[in-house]
């Protein structure tokens, strides 16, 4: 039986670590591909859409733009509107699922944290002493209200200077600015010591979808009667909440990615689980 669960656990990763390789590969090739494009050269059944038109904050910039004037952002086509409406949909049903799951700098961030986590064992993702780790989350709200006010005045998409998700995807084709490239090189050289530092401190979408976080339908739930208090959740959490001492887990900074559940990490069954009701009502179900 135990076995089993392994087996069943193992799985789960994997199924995780494909949805994100997946995503992955496809804004990578349609990035490759939009460079290509100018060139005359085409990926077969690859979209040479630009990587604005594929991220949901450019919907979210885009906003007040559209309902005041009805028109986009600059670099911003209306296939942004449609990216936010399915995240925003799957974020009321599930919680910030994008950035645990599809979000390719966050997935690239997790990878080096492995890296990371080897090198420095027990010692990775705590070398932010807790009262400054929690005062730095915030910041990313301070980012997102600065960009939507800016991007509203100006009607130009500004953040793109200094987009590491850019940059990521475009290092290679002389369109991406040097202070793009130097945040998205810090953002790698942090991730050695500090999981997922982007999402955690500045990343605006991540700010605006954790808030959803308190209104999902779905929210991991932990059941304390069956709660053995291993501590199991708390460790393998890469945003450092504390999950062992809560019921419903409302913390803006989960990402839903359900390495603290019964499925993945935690030891006992139905336990620390995603689910619209408490932990005793799972059990008993």
């Amino acid at each position: 039986m135990t076995k089993i669960k392994s087996l069943d656990r193992k799985r789960n990763v994997k199924i995780r670590l494909f949805v994100q390789i997946f995503f992955f590969t496809i804004i990578l090739l349609t990035a490759i591909n939009q460079y290509l494009s100018k060139k005359n050269i085409t990926i077969p059944f690859i979209s040479n859409a630009s990587l604005h038109g594929l991220c949901p904050f450019g919907g979210v910039v885009s906003i007040y733009k559209f309902v005041t004037e009805g028109s986009f952002v600059q670099k911003i086509h209306e296939s942004s509107f449609v990216m936010l409406g399915l995240i925003v949909f799957l974020s009321i049903l599930f919680g910030p699922v994008f950035c645990g799951w599809i979000c390719p700098l966050g997935s690239v961030q997790e990878w080096l944290g492995n890296i990371g986590e080897k090198i420095f064992g027990k010692r990775y993702n705590k070398f932010v002493p807790n009262k400054l780790d929690n005062k730095l989350r915030y910041i990313r709200y301070f980012t997102f209200a600065w960009i939507v006010y800016v991007i509203a005045k100006t009607g130009k998409l500004l953040f793109n200077d200094i987009d590491p998700y850019y940059a990521l995807f475009n290092f290679w084709t002389g369109e991406v600015t040097i202070q793009a490239i130097i945040l998205l090189i810090i953002v790698i050289i942090s991730s050695l010591f500090i999981e997922r530092p982007w999402c955690k401190y500045l990343c605006p979408l991540g700010g605006f979808l954790g808030l959803f976080n308190f209104l999902s339908i779905f929210k991991i739930r932990r059941n304390k009667n069956t709660c053995i208090s291993c501590k199991a959740c708390d460790m393998v959490c890469p945003m450092n909440i504390v999950v062992s001492d809560k019921e419903v887990i409302k913390n803006h900074q989960c990402i839903r990615c359900l390495k603290c559940t019964s499925e993945v990490s935690c030891p006992v069954e139905n336990t620390v689980v995603l689910s619209t009701k408490d932990g005793e009502e799972y059990e008993g179900k």
